[in-house]
């Protein structure tokens, strides 16, 4: 069945899967343990809509192109066209949902590339690499400079985030993206991982939540 936007209760959310626009390298803890430099502006990339898949019922990852890293993400889901410089007030307006996810990564595709100065879409844009769980109304979070991101993997919490570490706030993030390409409704933003990624295996047992708001159970196939 293929992937279809919907709220924690069930309903279905009837905007079309747009693009996911993603950032990186946006908590430099993360930064720090990939070996990374910490970025001096927003470091954007996008998956395109037919790598996004549930979170619920299990997930597949690819087992023959080596390692898959998990990176528990803030998810926001994009309810109105932004384009053109739009202010803080309108980023807000256009939140329809905030869900977590995880961004998949084939992390010796993605070093093998990076080696030789290749983009990464070989590594981050396959089939499944955007994995979503349902999403709850924006309302649900009026401080979005305070939203808690946490990822426990076979019992063992791995990783353990919140927004306000982010180098690149949710809405001046959402500003840049929309000042360089228009956002349009059924867009998802994949706003960065914290520090403590690390691959999956399949049977892996996941839960994946926004501290104090959502929580779900899945597991890695």
């Amino acid at each position: 069945m293929s992937y279809q936007h919907k709220y924690a209760d069930g309903t279905s959310i009837h905007f079309p899967l747009g693009k996911v626009v993603c950032i990186g390298r946006n908590y430099a803890e993360h930064a720090k343990e990939l070996g990374n430099p910490v970025p001096t502006e927003p470091l954007i990339f996008m998956k395109p809509g037919s790598c996004v898949v549930a979170l619920e019922g299990g997930f597949k990852i690819p087992t023959d192109r080596g390692s898959v890293h998990y990176e528990a993400e803030i998810v926001v889901l994009i309810g109105k066209p932004l384009s053109k410089n739009p202010s803080a007030e309108e980023v807000v307006d256009a939140i329809s949902g905030i869900a977590p996810g995880l961004d998949l990564t084939l992390r010796d595709v993605q070093s093998r590339l990076r080696e030789k100065g290749l983009p990464w879409e070989l590594a981050k844009c396959f089939d499944g690499a955007a994995v979503i769980a349902p999403f709850l109304p924006a309302e649900t979070y009026p401080d979005l400079t305070d939203i808690g991101i946490r990822l426990t993997l076979n019992d063992k919490v791995v990783q353990d985030g919140n927004s306000s570490l982010m180098l690149n706030p949710i809405i001046p993030m959402i500003q840049h993206m929309a000042a360089n390409f228009s956002l349009q409704a059924g867009d998802i933003i994949m706003t960065g991982t914290p520090a403590g990624v690390g691959p999956f295996e399949p049977g892996d047992q996941v839960v994946l939540e926004l501290t104090g708001h959502s929580r779900y159970e899945s597991v890695v196939r």
